[in-house]
């Protein structure tokens, strides 16, 4: 390219000359060819500036992003989708989401890292999502039981867990149709993005069922007690009201609240024995006294809230010790009341002199809050908490949530009648 431009160029400056000479006299005042010789090189160096700045910018153009760059917009569409609001681009940002993270080298997926994006938001193993329900048909009919969660996001604890709730609830009533919604946004989405499974929030429930023409409809909310998440859902419903000719609304877990720590009832007895007895099974003891004797203490672990409603748990500590249970702690993530502290809890503990202690969560799911903040591997997790305390033997915890218990499953299905009758 060069040596042709060369060649163009001095053969410009020489017809010029030539034609210098045969012209009239006073074109010998023309600019000698010593002069145009130097304008010729002075072009070709531009020409050659031109071609390398071209030849860098086309470089740069076609330069591949790099594996951080790469993470980076990974994490961007995950963090656009960690969101608790649902929108008309949802569904399509779910897709381009995971089909952003599936193009990802393993190694480019150990470094996307956002605001809640991490590589455990599609790369962790929470079981198979195929095992779950998402009960979301249509041709429901005209009697409709909706049963309400917080939702998670770990496979084996949705099926185990949720589902195990709505299967007892459809065994019971098999006149009614068992229909699901979420009241998590930010869980629907994880779930619809990574496994395909798209579960109904509160309000696209409550369409489908003014769509389908249901005239009777029963809302059970798998909540622990009447806390923040029960009055937006009770929001949410008061806007449909007027869409159906019943609606009722069963009672939580734990049934009403009560006004003081004193204030028990029948269903927070009863969830005190079932929780109870399932972790002394799975522990291996028969008794709450042999495990007492064998210095065990259990350390039940709920949510916590700064809603009213938190009287509940202090309730749930005066009924274990009502019912002798004098080695059962309740204790909270969110350290509300504040009784249920990690650090009072390990304090109380202590202090009651065992030397051995499980952990198992007081929520009807066993999901994040109980693999990571109870049971994880991290220096702020309980697990890890207790175990710095430096003054117990063993530090264990029981991965299991309160929906799979078969006499809370039961319980469920006792408030659905009460609402009925």
């Amino acid at each position: 390219m060069k040596k042709k431009m060369l060649s163009f160029v001095l053969g410009v400056a020489m017809v010029s000359v030539l034609t210098a000479g045969c012209g009239k006299q006073e074109v010998q005042e023309q600019t000698p060819v010593e002069t145009q010789e130097t304008e010729v090189v002075d072009t070709l160096q531009e020409v050659e500036t031109s071609e390398n700045t071209e030849t860098e910018e086309t470089e740069e153009d076609e330069q591949e992003p790099t594996d951080q760059e790469l993470a980076d917009n990974v994490a961007a569409l995950i963090d656009a989708i960690y969101v608790q609001e649902r929108n008309e681009n949802t569904d399509q940002q779910c897709l381009d989401a995971k089909a952003a993270w599936d193009a990802l080298t393993d190694a480019q997926k150990e470094l996307v890292e956002g605001e809640e994006a991490d590589p455990d938001y599609f790369g962790r193993d929470t079981g198979d999502a195929s095992l779950d329900d998402a009960r979301n048909a249509d041709e429901i009919g005209e009697n409709e039981i909706l049963v309400v969660s917080f939702g998670t996001s770990f496979n084996d604890s949705r099926a185990k867990d949720i589902k195990g709730i709505e299967d007892a609830i459809a065994e019971a009533f098999p006149d009614w149709s068992v229909r699901r919604a979420f009241t998590a946004q930010i869980i629907i989405n994880h779930v619809q993005a990574r496994d395909g499974e798209k579960i109904d929030n509160v309000e696209q429930a409550l369409d489908r069922a003014v769509a389908n023409g249901v005239k009777n409809l029963i809302v059970q909310p798998t909540h622990l007690m009447h806390g923040a998440e029960y009055d937006e859902m009770v929001e949410v419903l008061e806007a449909y009201s007027d869409q159906f000719e019943t609606v009722a609304i069963a009672e939580p877990l734990l049934g009403e609240v009560g006004s003081d720590a004193t204030v028990i009832n029948e269903d927070k007895e009863r969830v005190a024995i079932a929780v109870t007895k399932a972790a002394l099974e799975e522990a291996g003891f028969s008794t709450i006294e042999d495990a007492e004797e064998a210095g065990v203490a259990f350390v039940f672990m709920g949510h916590g809230t700064s809603h009213t409603a938190k009287v509940s748990y202090s309730q749930m500590q005066t009924q274990m010790q009502e019912l002798g249970y004098n080695n059962v702690f309740i204790g909270t993530v969110e350290g509300e009341p504040e009784a249920t502290a990690c650090e009072n809890v390990i304090e109380a503990v202590k202090e009651a002199g065992y030397t051995k202690v499980i952990l198992r969560p007081l929520m009807v799911v066993a999901g994040d809050h109980a693999n990571n903040d109870m049971a994880g591997d991290d220096e702020d997790s309980w697990k890890s908490m207790f175990i710095a305390a430096d003054c117990f033997e063993s530090v264990d915890a029981q991965i299991s949530g309160l929906g799979r218990i078969g006499d809370l499953q039961s319980l469920y299905v006792e408030h659905i009648r009460n609402i009925m009758e």
